[in-house]
């Protein structure tokens, strides 16, 4: 496994990183369990936020003890300069550290930049020199957004969803930002769960010398395949290149991740499952998809209010409306064994 250097930040750590978001939904003991063998196994880069939940107080509690080993980085969703301090002051706290080695933004609607009436670049500054951070990073999902950050040579790092089944602009994003000397920290390697060969995800990744993937993890089981990859990491040769091919043809286009950052639905529509319904019956076939109570939770989606609440939230932009519906008829003929998903 190659180390890399995280942009300007100085930062070197193996190219396999530890994403926390997961380790909310298991129970304290089973994440401290799993960090430490995170970190057993090479991983020395731990990626979390104060949205998640209790994600960094789990954090802290496995590596309070060894803060100098390891590479934190966590976020802010604050848009005022009060929030701002209280987060931080919170996330140091959680975490048992007196400082982060990365603070980021969180899934920003703009460009912070100095001078722009926020205060919140400057926040980010004061903290820096105060040394409560090391350095300043940002992190977004609409990729105009992301492009602008990028121009503004602010930031240090972007983070950005990044798979195999990224589009041509965003190749350019990852470019523009190894021209910029800032570091790419690649969310969602496995596309929001489309993507379910770890081999191949990993071999695409290691193309580029400047991206960092920080996969999430919630079981030991799925900690132990990406470590494996320390040792044995694997490469794109002529079968993983013809295998992203026959993936990226039957994925193209407008798809739904799962981010949920359209939810909630004022309708009380699962969004984040309905809306991808038909790639996860051919993708990942479970009995679930169809029990009772799935079947009710795709059946609201005859309720949807067309508000298009979902479509000013949706970081793709995608018309998650005509989405639902498209994925209803098709589960609908599933149902009725109309089409065979086996």
């Amino acid at each position: 496994m190659k180390q890399i250097t995280l942009g300007s930040t100085g930062i070197q750590t193996p190219q396999n990183a530890f994403g926390a978001l997961p380790i909310q939904r298991v129970s304290t003991e089973e994440a401290v369990k799993i960090l430490h063998r995170a970190y057993e196994g090479g991983m020395t880069f731990f990626d979390t936020a104060r949205a998640y939940s209790d994600s960094e107080e789990k954090m802290g509690e496995a590596f309070g003890h060894m803060r100098n080993k390891i590479y934190i980085a966590t976020k802010t969703a604050a848009t005022t300069p009060d929030e701002f301090w209280r987060q931080l002051e919170t996330s140091l706290h959680l975490l048992r550290t007196d400082y982060l080695d990365l603070y980021q933004f969180h899934c920003v609607n703009q460009c912070y930049r100095p001078e722009d009436g926020t205060g919140m670049y400057e926040c980010m500054l004061k903290a820096k020199e105060q040394g409560m951070i090391r350095h300043i990073g940002v992190t977004a999902h609409k990729i105009g957004i992301a492009e602008e950050c990028v121009a503004s040579g602010l930031y240090e790092t972007m983070q950005f969803p990044f798979s195999y089944l990224s589009s041509v602009q965003e190749l350019h994003l990852v470019e523009a930002c190894s021209r910029q000397n800032m570091g790419f920290i690649a969310m969602k390697g496995l596309a929001g769960g489309l993507i379910h060969n770890s081999k191949a995800a990993m071999a695409y990744m290691t193309q580029f010398d400047n991206v960092l993937p920080i996969w999430g993890i919630q079981k030991i089981s799925e900690l132990e395949e990406w470590l494996s990859y320390m040792e044995n990491t694997p490469s794109m040769d002529e079968e993983i290149s013809a295998y992203i091919e026959k993936e990226k043809l039957e994925l193209t286009g407008d798809f739904c991740r799962g981010c949920g950052y359209c939810m909630p639905c004022p309708a009380g529509i699962m969004i984040n499952q309905c809306a991808r319904m038909s790639l996860m019956l051919r993708r990942a076939p479970s009995a679930g998809w169809l029990t009772p109570q799935m079947q009710e939770e795709m059946k609201k989606i005859e309720n949807c209010l067309e508000c298009g609440q979902c479509i000013k939230k949706c970081p793709y932009e995608l018309n998650t409306p005509e989405l639902l519906k498209k994925n209803y008829e098709d589960y609908k003929k599933v149902l009725a064994g109309e089409v065979s998903v086996n």
